[in-house]
């Protein structure tokens, strides 16, 4: 609206219609909604404009999260739920209003962004709200996931931050090489004040966008701006670009530029990083299977790529801009090896370290023992053979110690008198015995199994009682679409006066 207002144009009229229209579009723009045109589909939108619905959502969360009550932390995703439907329905009727003979927006697309974005920005709020007022710290938060998941997420999120740094720094040498030619694409354009500062906002908005198209080049794939066109490290081959002074960062047609070879050390670093901390971070596995564990956060690196690659890129219309972007199965695939690979080495090497150091300890607090702590008689234990691993971090085998015989009984000087066998009488009256007691025990045994079965039987009619008590609380409680009780300030019906004893009178439940 701004920029209507400062741009050139007749008397307020019937403007006003395209000016809202416009509006509502600009705000579906910022959750990320493309719209089709008559030559095609616009769908190249700036990532940075989600900021804002982000962040107020996530106010939005803590506000929730302040005035309703929300017993546990698990109980979220119920206020997150309940913050994303209205917003992903309110999404959707103004997608519905914005349909104009030229501009059709995605109705299903704004129904699951505005979802998405309200569920996660609108959760994170009440869970950040719900932390800070039971006093729970990130890192206990984090302590309640599985220690595998837990190692995995940490990877995955330091490898990609890796790369989102190694293409910010990218692109910022790239701006600040052709800043000449960047100023002198704004003279031409000759903006003005208004049209200067919507400029940088929108070229602000974009810089999440060059940003990922930066990873890609570091990564190998490249990018496209536009059709038959590519940009990178084997080549740049582009055509005529919109007058946007942040396109002066793409390199001229031809060969690569040799200093811009170097990004792609970037995905092997943020594979490094990330496989070491998710070995440090993780429980003690086998030396074989830490690669195996530092390549699977290669892989979620690579997955995490493929989206962001995705959200990036877009369409421009129906001509020659129908394809700008990176592919995104291609730097998903390429990520995915190139950060596994050295992911898995970087977690070996970490491996192989902690558990040294681990002995290394071991050993020195072995030999720096008193010996007046040393066990008087050491345990005799089991000889293992040479090639079974022992130690921190490996296969732990526990020895055991061999068989102790009996200790034999003393003998006796005197000889022990043999008792007498048994008589018949004995033996049968001992068969008795025995019979009645295994008949004793079954008997109780029984009484026993029918005790708890009464007891259970007792428990579910005192739950069902206490449910159809509950139930009945709910039904007889007042409801807002209900009409309440009748007043009692007057007693005239129609012209009758009624007089009642005030002992019988029962007081109306509230």
């Amino acid at each position: 609206m701004i920029g209507w207002v400062a741009a050139p144009h007749d008397t307020f009229g019937e403007e006003i219609v395209d000016l809202l229209q416009g509006a509502v579009l600009a705000w579906l723009v910022g959750h990320h909604v493309s719209f089709s045109v008559p030559d095609g589909e616009i769908s190249l939108l700036p990532l940075g404009f989600v900021l804002l619905p982000g962040l107020l959502l996530y106010r939005s969360g803590r506000w929730v999260a302040r005035n309703c009550e929300i017993a546990r932390l698990r109980h979220v995703h119920r206020a997150a739920t309940a913050i994303a439907g209205p917003y992903a329905a309110i999404a959707g009727t103004l997608a519905l209003l914005a349909r104009t003979d030229v501009v059709e927006p995605s109705m299903p697309r704004a129904l699951l962004m505005g979802f998405v974005i309200a569920f996660l920005a609108g959760g994170l709020g009440v869970l950040r709200q719900l932390m800070r007022d039971k006093g729970v710290v990130a890192r206990d938060l984090l302590g309640l996931m599985p220690a595998r998941s837990r190692s995995l997420l940490v990877g995955m999120l330091a490898s990609t931050g890796t790369l989102l740094l190694g293409g910010l720094l990218l692109f910022t040498i790239a701006l600040a090489v052709s800043l000449p030619e960047a100023v002198e694409t704004t003279r031409l354009l000759g903006p003005g004040w208004v049209g200067g500062v919507l400029l940088i906002l929108i070229q602000l908005a974009y810089l999440p966008n060059a940003v990922v198209f930066a990873v890609c080049y570091a990564l190998g794939p490249g990018f496209a701006v536009g059709e038959m066109t590519v940009v990178a490290p084997t080549g740049v081959s582009v055509g005529p670009l919109p007058m946007l002074p942040m396109l002066a960062a793409l390199p001229e047609n031809g060969a690569a530029p040799v200093v811009s070879l170097s990004a792609l050390l970037v995905p092997f670093v943020a594979g490094a990083v990330g496989g070491a901390l998710t070995q440090r971070s993780a429980p003690d596995v086998v030396s074989e299977a830490a690669p195996l564990w530092g390549f699977v956060c290669g892989v979620t690196t690579g997955l995490l790529c493929a989206a962001l690659g995705a959200l990036a890129g877009g369409s421009l219309g129906g001509q020659r801009l129908s394809d700008v972007g990176p592919s995104a199965w291609q730097v998903g695939l390429v990520a995915a090896l190139e950060v596994g690979l050295a992911a898995a080495i970087a977690a070996w090497v970490a491996n192989w370290w902690y558990t040294r150091a681990g002995l290394a300890t071991a050993e020195t607090g072995a030999a720096e023992k008193p010996a007046a702590e040393a066990p008087a008689a050491p345990r005799p234990t089991v000889e293992l053979p040479a090639d079974v691993p022992v130690g921190k971090g490996l296969a732990t085998v526990t020895p055991l110690r061999p068989r102790e015989d009996p200790p034999e009984e003393p003998v006796r000087d005197s000889p022990v008198p043999e008792e007498a066998a048994p008589s018949a009488e004995e033996e049968r009256e001992s068969r008795e015995r025995e019979r009645r007691e295994r008949a004793e025990a079954r008997a109780a045994r029984k009484a026993a199994k029918a005790a708890r079965k009464a007891a259970r039987a007792a428990r579910k009619a005192a739950k069902a009682a206490e449910r159809e008590r509950r139930r009945r609380e709910r039904a007889e409680r007042p409801r807002w679409w209900r009409r309440g009780p009748a007043e009692e300030d007057s007693e005239d019906l129609y012209g009758i006066t009624y007089e009642a004893d005030p002992e019988e009178v029962e007081t109306p439940r509230n």
